[in-house]
């Protein structure tokens, strides 16, 4: 084992949305900060995949087996890399609505309320916006919450297969909206992410040191575990210890509750920060079904996402609750989670000639159908036997399923008077499986009671003074809308208060 003689102001574990966006906000400080990111940095090739290589390797999964309720092992769609996974998003950052921050009455239950609002996050919405350059028009969607101050850049171009989609659904009466979206404006690497605006411009410091292949594997404390001292790491077979002052995990909302979980000592005999009970627990991952639409003529083989639908947002004539948001996903040989969704593209296209596959991905238009899920302590990580165990039942789903309904009532509508479609009715469908951990989060909840949460309105828990989190963990609820953004602004945020903590 081999102790570290510096000792750091901070260390950051991670460099996602929530890792890399805190490090490039702490680095002109000049505190002494050590970054650890277990993956490396992922090869230029691979993060422009657009071939069918994307259905039939899972090139986007973590080398290690997760399990799940039955105790059967999965390899999970996760990637250690620089810049997380925000390598593999697809760069769509929306700002949660204002009502979703109180609480909301879905179908089945209360969505939780927040213990901070809209108002403290949209100034960080907008630095959130400017860092990662994202390109939108606000007002386009009846749902947008306030702002300060407009897009920082405009919204792109819908490619021109989207052209007379937006215009048939406007004839329908929807209100259909230019997707914010993250880009670099790199012609190698266009899509924006938190290696590009967090990881690259934090190392322009000299002050800030990262370490990648770093798979920390325990948090350290105090004797009288009332604080956090550092962490152990393993780093190409060699144990390392690092010591600080502050400690943010940035793990996601699977690894964090998991180093917090496997870091149990005699003061914390279930886990660092876990008194409450509820490290791991209230996992949410939103409910996602693809849509195929299938067309009669050649669509470029990659396009970009473009457009966005909450018109159901908070419900509709005949269904008074929320149902969720609608997006396009762009061409299908650029998803990767969509390569993950059975039946669309599952066990069958694996099987199917690669000619098959690029006449089923050139001939179709996809969608996301997206719905919230309530936070329940049922849903949770857990370590059994050194081994991380998912159980994850979806809720919510009649809502989930008005909304596919509602969708698919308005294709057959724009099949009707678009030559470009086939008349066929007939749209494959899927949902995300539990292997896909996108838009995970809520396992290291916050709130101001420490009987019932894990951090505080600041995201440090409750239990230790100077433990952190800033991933998705600190949700309350999940919305219907990815939370990249939300991760971003809110690594802002806790940066603010980390700043000025350290002086």
């Amino acid at each position: 084992m081999i102790i570290d003689d510096q000792h750091y102001d901070v260390i950051i574990v991670g460099t996602g949305a929530g890792g890399g966006t805190l490090a490039q906000k702490l680095a002109p400080s000049g505190k002494r900060i050590l970054v650890l990111e277990r993956g490396e940095a992922m090869p230029l090739g691979d993060q422009n995949i657009n071939t069918v290589d994307i259905f039939q390797k899972q090139r986007y999964h973590a080398p290690e087996n997760w399990y799940d309720e039955a105790g059967e092992p999965f390899t999970p769609q996760t990637k250690y890399t620089l810049g997380g996974n925000t390598k593999i998003y697809g760069a769509v950052l929306q700002r949660l609505r204002e009502r979703d921050f109180e609480a909301v009455t879905l179908q089945t239950g209360v969505s939780p309320e927040w213990c901070v609002k809209y108002a403290d996050f949209e100034p960080y919405y907008t630095q959130a916006e400017a860092l990662y350059q994202v390109h939108g028009q606000a007002g386009s969607d009846p749902t947008d919450p306030p702002r300060s101050a407009p897009y920082p850049y405009p919204a792109a171009d819908h490619p021109g297969i989207m052209a007379p989609i937006l215009a048939d659904l406007v004839r329908q009466g929807c209100h259909p909206y230019a997707l914010p979206l993250s880009q670099s404006l790199r012609p190698e690497d266009p899509t924006g992410d938190a290696e590009i605006f967090g990881v690259e411009p934090a190392l322009k410091c000299a002050n800030l040191t990262l370490k990648t292949s770093a798979l920390v594997t325990l948090v350290l404390t105090n004797p009288a575990g009332t604080a956090a001292r550092g962490v152990q790491a393993t780093i190409h077979g060699q144990v390392y210890i690092f010591t600080a002052d502050l400690i943010v995990l940035a793990g996601g909302a699977v690894n964090s509750p998991v180093l917090l979980l496997k870091s149990a000592n005699e003061r914390h005999p279930q886990g660092l920060a876990n008194g409450s009970g509820q490290v791991g627990r209230n996992l949410m991952k939103l409910q996602m079904t693809s849509i195929v639409q299938v067309t009669t003529e050649a669509n470029p083989p990659a396009f970009s996402r473009s457009l966005g639908i909450n018109d159901y947002y908070w419900g509709d004539r005949q269904f008074a609750y929320p149902m969720g948001h609608i997006e396009n996903m762009g061409g299908v040989l650029q998803d990767a989670i969509f390569a993950e969704s059975p039946p669309v593209l599952s066990l069958v296209t694996r099987l199917m000639p690669n000619a098959g596959l690029q006449q089923l991905a050139t001939h179709s238009i996809a969608w996301w159908v997206m719905s919230e899920v309530l936070p329940d302590p049922a849903n949770r990580v857990e370590i059994k036997k050194d081994k991380i165990q998912l159980y994850f039942t979806p809720n919510n789903t009649e809502a989930h399923d008005r909304l596919v309904y509602r969708w698919l009532d308005s294709l057959k509508e724009m099949e009707k008077h678009g030559s470009r479609f086939t008349r066929s009715q007939i749209h494959p469908r899927g949902q995300t499986p539990l292997p896909v951990v996108a838009n995970q989060c809520g396992t290291c909840r916050m709130g101001t009671d420490p009987r019932t949460s894990v951090l505080d309105p600041h995201c440090r828990t409750h239990e230790l003074d100077n433990l952190y989190v800033v991933d998705s963990s600190f949700f309350p609820s999940s919305s219907s809308l990815g939370p990249a953004l939300t991760v971003i602004a809110n690594a802002l945020r806790v940066g603010d208060h980390l700043l000025q903590r350290l002086g």
